[in-house]
């Protein structure tokens, strides 16, 4: 399935892969703050690290450097960038951050797939993350400054685990089910991912549907059948795919790549893998391999298909 972007989100996505100035993949140096939030097992994963201008007065800390790692798609890509930027564009300080939930990170990408939402909860989740660990390096008692953590790092929400595959509780679900005002199991899996794998707690006693039940008091009953596993989407023809990548190569891959000196050529393409080859001051690069993944493999696999595999050649 190919995902649509806003053209705000794909332009800050370009910027980032190419490490273009003011942008913010990487890791701050001996952070102040450290957060981490997603499964890498799951593809999706964000280490957010920040570094502060520090004041006799902790609480008076300032942000002034933000950097994030992912193991993600153009829209955990995007939001990261969307969340640094609302961050060193404010001079906010680590409590003053948490103001910033996965809404406005939304609103800054000018919108995002209704099944991409989960990268933006991600992102605000990995900043609270981060700023609990400079809570702690800087002596700062959250709880005594009227901070209640939401996230998966809140002590209230340990308990039973409902989605085993991403390991997310039971008060943590209720929680967030009311903040974000999740009626469906769809909206649950495009928000928390919950549900998004092997489907077993969608339906099972006590859970995705039962709590949503519970929670509004309404809802559809559960199914005597247990979800089976989702068929596999068929996929256009051989020649329809190739046009398809060449479109996208053509018109969103090669120009980024012209404008460092760079070209790229399409080889082959043997039913999901696609083998390319960098030409041009692309292809001596160090980076090469890094070209490949994060600009063509991750743009093909938004804009074609994310069963895509970019086989360098």
């Amino acid at each position: 399935m190919a995902w649509e972007y806003s053209e705000k989100t794909k332009r800050i996505f370009m910027d980032a892969v190419q490490g273009k100035p003011g942008t913010h993949l990487g890791e701050v140096e001996n952070p102040d703050g450290e957060g981490q939030h997603g499964s890498i097992v799951c593809g999706d994963a964000l280490k957010f690290t920040f570094r502060t201008r520090k004041n006799a007065d902790p609480l008076k800390d300032v942000i002034v450097e933000t950097k994030y790692l992912t193991f993600g798609c153009t829209s955990a890509i995007a939001a990261s960038e969307a969340l640094c930027a609302l961050i060193e564009g404010h001079e906010l300080t680590p409590i003053g951050a948490l103001k910033i939930r996965n809404q406005d990170i939304v609103d800054f990408l000018e919108g995002l797939p209704q099944q991409k939402i989960h990268c933006s909860v991600m992102g605000a989740e990995a900043l609270e993350a981060a700023v609990a660990d400079w809570a702690k390096k800087r002596g700062v008692d959250l709880a005594a400054q009227g901070v209640k953590l939401s996230g998966a790092h809140a002590e209230e929400d340990e308990g039973r685990v409902v989605c085993k595959c991403f390991s997310i509780t039971e008060p943590y679900l209720r929680r967030k089910i009311r903040e974000l005002n999740l009626r469906t199991i769809e909206d649950i899996i495009s928000a928390l991912k919950a549900g998004g794998m092997c489907g077993a707690c969608r339906y099972a006693p006590g859970g995705l549907q039962d709590i949503l039940n519970e929670t509004w008091g309404t809802g559809e009953p559960a199914p005597t059948t247990v979800a089976s596993a989702p068929v596999a989407e068929a996929g256009p023809s051989p020649f329809l795919l190739y046009r398809k990548i060449e479109k996208v190569i053509d018109e969103t891959v090669r120009p980024v790549l012209k404008g460092d000196g760079g070209d790229i050529e399409l080889v082959d393409i043997k039913e999901w893998k696609v083998y390319c080859a960098l030409r041009g001051a692309c292809s001596g690069c160090m980076g090469a391999s890094r070209t490949l993944q994060l600009i063509v493999e991750r743009t093909l696999k938004d804009q074609v298909d994310e069963r895509i595999r970019v086989i360098p050649v």
